[in-house]
């Protein structure tokens, strides 16, 4: 076989052919099984670098240039009619779900972060497209967030055009949500996003899910939206866990505010 591929024969050249294609294909397969394995070290790398870019838009957004209206002359570096108030800080870390429920009354999903890792109870817990839960128990190496598919929280939210509600589910579908309180001069129409609100404890502006359904309640004159979840919970597999630092700030001032 040496021999008939060192010559320029036909049979020569369709045995080196044959050899290349065989090389080509246990080549390939060795990359592929190589690419495999290394999807995790690739997760890994993509949800910190998601996370690294989440805190760069945040600090972004985390500064509010505020103008005195009545003031007309010119405004120079000093003046003080301008402030820039950073009103939030948030940071992000990766998370890996290791345990998730999505058919009980209250779900639960498991995360491989604990105190250790710095998440602490009440944190925000968010997907690559929208909201998970929020982190209600803590050991040092991990965490139980209870789902938004949960008969225990609401979720304050919002439309395009700033009309509030709530965000609910009534324990039926896994990938459908319900928003109430939503009044009945609110203009909504099938595809319309909705999003957070500061109000809740979850960043603002994260998307929830889309419009697909609208129901009018007579007895409250109200209108019953149903989302079609932006978070896919039959496959959650990483998560970011939110910290805001301005949080325990926020909820000393209000709790003050509530004793008095």
């Amino acid at each position: 076989m040496v021999l008939v591929a060192q010559t320029k024969t036909l049979q020569g050249n369709d045995l080196v052919s044959s050899a290349n294609s065989i090389s080509g294909l246990v080549y390939k397969k060795r990359s592929d099984v190589a690419y495999y394995f290394g999807l995790r070290n690739m997760n890994d790398s993509l949800l910190n670098e998601n996370a690294l870019l989440r805190k760069k838009i945040e600090q972004l957004h985390s500064l509010d240039t505020l103008r005195d209206s009545l003031v007309h002359s010119k405004i120079n570096p000093s003046d003080t009619s301008i402030h820039i108030v950073k009103f939030a800080d948030y940071v992000y870390r990766t998370a890996r779900v290791i345990n998730n429920s999505i058919n009980t009354s209250n779900n639960y999903i498991t995360i491989n972060r604990g105190a250790r890792d710095g998440v602490e109870k009440n944190m925000a817990v968010i997907s690559g497209t929208g909201i998970v839960g929020r982190v209600e128990h803590v050991s040092a190496h991990f965490a139980s967030v209870l789902s938004i598919l949960s008969s225990k929280q609401k979720v304050s939210a919002k439309l395009k055009d700033g009309t509030n509600g709530y965000i609910v589910w009534d324990e039926k579908q896994p990938d459908e949500l319900l928003m109430t309180d939503v009044t009945q001069q609110a203009k909504v129409k099938k595809g319309d996003s909705v999003f957070t609100t500061s109000y809740s404890f979850f960043p603002a502006d994260l998307l929830i899910g889309v419009v697909t359904k609208i129901e009018t309640i007579k007895k409250n004159n109200f209108q019953l939206l149903y989302l079609q979840s932006s978070t896919n919970f039959r496959n959650l597999q990483y998560v970011y866990v939110v910290e805001n630092k301005m949080a325990q700030e926020r909820k000393q001032l209000e709790d003050s505010s509530i004793k008095k």
